[in-house]
Formats: structure tokens, sequence, C-alpha cells
């Protein structure tokens, strides 16, 4: 039996129905950490240095996907609890086009002016002319990268969450079959290049294939089709999504901000370490990311249809949920430090060394992550783009930056691997803060 928006949602059910986004997103950092490992193993350590500081630039790029994704579906979800269905499919294809259109024009941007932005980065002779050739193939597809992000969330708030799951398991594939063949059969200067194609196609399989099941008669109740261009309807998009737009941009401006410190005291191993942490990062905190996109359109619906009492609960169970994943994930990261570090820098034994130490600090944020994401997306969901902006301005840029400038003076390089934690609790006080002041407004 399918779980419907409207239902009421236990314990079972609402990780029954959150369980496809939290795969599918698991699955989404797992083939980019294969691509990380084809990457460093085959290509070297100056490559893999370069796909990790080009990388943050190439997802700032994208993140117009997730305004779109995230402040759309928040839109569309409220519109179905509210029984106007035409009007929720027409937003549904006005987010759909838009978010396709900037993703090309962004993309034509990005492949002029990489290699000036791959300078400003720091990059110097083969690093930089890695940067530009990974950097260049990688935006060719970038306007499907845009629509993969997008459709991650519409797919949940279609009520088809596992066709969603599916699509990104198909995308995933592609990517580590032909990093497989192509990277590792192809002669030493064409490996990274050939790691870059395998990625993009990737990417088109994961937004191409969506496209084509929205625009033709399907089960879900989203279908592409006629809209008007409402820029009233777009603004509220941008408002609702800003949260999550101000998150991935602030935390690429601060994983370049990363890369100049690490530069300074580490030099390129700290740089090649520090990507080593993300691409591990990006599969514990895809667990968050994916339970709060899972809940987004619950949290809508009932919002729109007036259910407080629901509300309330999902609110409650989700608190409970986080906590429990946050202390069994710093176990997990812990326990499994060395041999995730063996996977990607094994041939480097001071590499190895440095980026164990900074991960088993690192991994201690995984308690505090949690609450800090489901926050902003919680308020994202309620169609409260400004609260939801707040957290993720404060938590992915003013704390973060605040603490990788000081936290270093005092303690080196162990100050830049702590600087996430700090981060991260500094906005459970905040959205603490903002679950108090707003409870009335929302009646939760």
């Amino acid at each position: 039996m399918e779980i419907q928006l409207s239902d009421h949602f236990t314990y079972k059910r609402l990780l029954r129905f959150t369980l496809p986004s939290i795969v599918m997103m698991i699955f989404t950092s797992i083939y980019g950490v294969v691509d990380g490992y084809f990457v460093s193993n085959f290509t070297g350590k100056t490559a893999f240095s370069a796909v990790n500081l080009i990388y943050p630039f190439l997802m700032i790029l994208a993140t117009v996907g997730f305004i779109f994704g995230t402040g759309g579906t928040a839109i569309v979800a409220k519109t179905f609890g509210e029984g106007q269905r035409e009007k929720a499919n027409s937003y549904f294809s006005l987010f759909v086009y838009v978010s396709a259109f900037l993703g090309a024009t962004f993309a034509v941007l990005g492949i002029v002016f990489i290699r000036p932005i791959s300078i400003m980065l720091g990059a110097r002779g083969e690093l930089l002319d890695s940067c530009v050739l990974y950097g260049r193939i990688i935006l060719l597809a970038l306007p499907f990268n845009v629509l993969q992000m997008l459709f991650q969330s519409f797919f949940v708030a279609a009520e088809k969450p596992q066709v969603g799951l599916w699509v990104t398991v198909s995308s995933g594939v592609t990517n580590m079959v032909l990093d497989a063949v192509l990277v590792i059969l192809l002669p030493q200067p064409l490996k990274l290049a050939g790691a870059a194609v395998a990625t993009a196609l990737s990417q088109v399989v994961g937004g191409g294939v969506p496209l084509i099941y929205f625009f033709s008669k399907n089960k879900s109740i989203l279908r592409l089709g006629k809209t008007r261009l409402d820029f009233k309807a777009i603004f509220r998009a941008c408002v609702n999504g800003s949260s999550e737009f101000m998150s991935n941009i602030s935390m690429n401006v601060v994983g370049m901000l990363y890369n100049l410190k690490l530069i300074e005291y580490a030099g390129e191993d700290g740089i090649a370490a520090y990507g080593v942490m993300m691409y591990v990062n990006f599969v514990f905190a895809a667990t968050f990311i994916g339970y709060s996109i899972g809940t987004a359109p619950i949290i809508g619906y009932h919002d729109g249809a007036k259910n407080y009492t629901e509300l309330k609960s999902i609110l409650k169970k989700s608190i409970i949920i986080l906590g429990v994943l946050g202390v069994l994930m710093v176990a997990i990261a812990e326990l499994t430090a060395v041999p995730l570090a063996k996977i990607f820098v094994g041939y480097d034994a001071a590499l190895l060394s440095l980026t164990v130490s900074g991960f088993r600090i690192f991994a201690l944020s995984f308690i505090f992550m949690g609450y800090a994401i489901f926050s902003s997306g919680f308020f994202t969901a309620l169609n409260d783009g400004v609260t939801s902006a707040i957290i993720s301005f404060l938590r992915t840029l003013v704390f973060q930056v605040a603490a990788v400038l000081l936290l270093p003076l005092w303690f080196g390089i162990d100050g830049i691997w702590a600087s996430l934690i700090v981060a991260d609790f500094m906005s459970v006080v905040i959205s603490a803060m903002f679950l108090i002041i707003k409870r009335k407004k929302y009646h939760y």
C-alpha cells in the first residue's frame, strides 16, 4: 500500500516514506566517492587536488536546482494540500523550465570564465590545466545536473520517492561503470578527462530521465505541461529555497576558503586530505539531507491542510530520529576512519596520517549536523524561507568562516578540522531559538 502525504505518520511510516530519499542522497554521494577513488588512485594526487579545488565552483553554479527543488516543492505541496491540483502542476512546470534555462546560461558563462576562476582559487601550472580540463567537461552537462537536483525533491512531492531512487541509482551506476572503463583503460593524459566524461554523462541520465518521465503519462500526481510566466511564484520559490541556496553557496565558498587555509598550513596534501573528508562527509550528511527532503512535502501538505496535530507529531518524531542517527554516525565514523582514508590515499603514508587525524576530529560534527540541516528544511517546508535562510546563512557562512579563520590561530591545522563542529553546534542553538519563537505561528 502506497503512503500518501495526507496519511498519519507513525515512526515506521515516517521512516518508510523518507527512506527512498535517504538512500537516494546516500547513493548520490557514494558515486561521488567512487569518482574520487578513481581520480585519486589512477590519475594521481595533483589531479585529485584539482578536482577538489574546482568542484566547489561547479557546485555553486548548480545550486539553482536546489533553489527551485526545495523552494518549489514547498509551494507545490501546499497548493496540493489546498486542493488546487491543476495550479500545482502549473507551478511544477514553471519551476522545471526556469531551472533548465538558468542551468544552460550558467554553463556557458562557466566555460568562458573557468580559467581565471581557477587562477583566483590558487591553481597554477599542472594543477591549473587539470582544473580547466575537468571543469569544462562537467559544465557541458550543467543543465542536466541542475534538473537532477531539482527532481530529487519533486519525486517526493509527486509521491514517487521510489522512482526518484531508481533514477539516482541508474545515474550512479552509469558513473561507476564509465569511471571503471574510461579512467582505467585510457592512457594517463586522458584519465582525468575520462573521469569528467563519466560524471557528466551520469548527470545527463540523472536529469534527463526524470524530464522524460514527467513529460510522459505517469502514475504520479505531477505532470509537465503548459504553464505561464509567473514572476511572483518564481520569487516565492526563490525566497523559500533561499536557505538551500545560501547553504550550498556558502558551503562551497567556505570550501574554497578551507582550501586556501590548507594550502597555507599543509600545501597540496592539505587539499587532498580535505577532499577525502568531504567525500566521506557527503555520505554521512546525505542521510540528514535525504531525511529533510523526504519530510518536507509532508510538512508542507499538513501545513496547507491546517492539520497542526500531525505537524507537531512529525516535528517531535524527527527530533528523536535525528538524535539517534547523529550518535550512530559519530560511532561509525570513528571506527572506520582508517579504512575509509586508505581507500583514497593509502599510497601516501604522510597524507594518510593527516587525513585520519583530521577526520576523527571532523566527525564529531555529526552529532549536531542533522538538527541544523533539518531545522532549515523544516522552515522551508512551512514556506518561511526567511527564517530558513537565516539559519543556513549563519551555519554555512558566518559560523564556519569565523571558525576556520580563528581556530587555526590557537590549534593550528586541527582548528580547521574542528571548525564545522563549532559551526553546527551554534546552528543548533540558533535553530532551537527559532523553533521556540515560531511555534505559536505555525501551531506545532
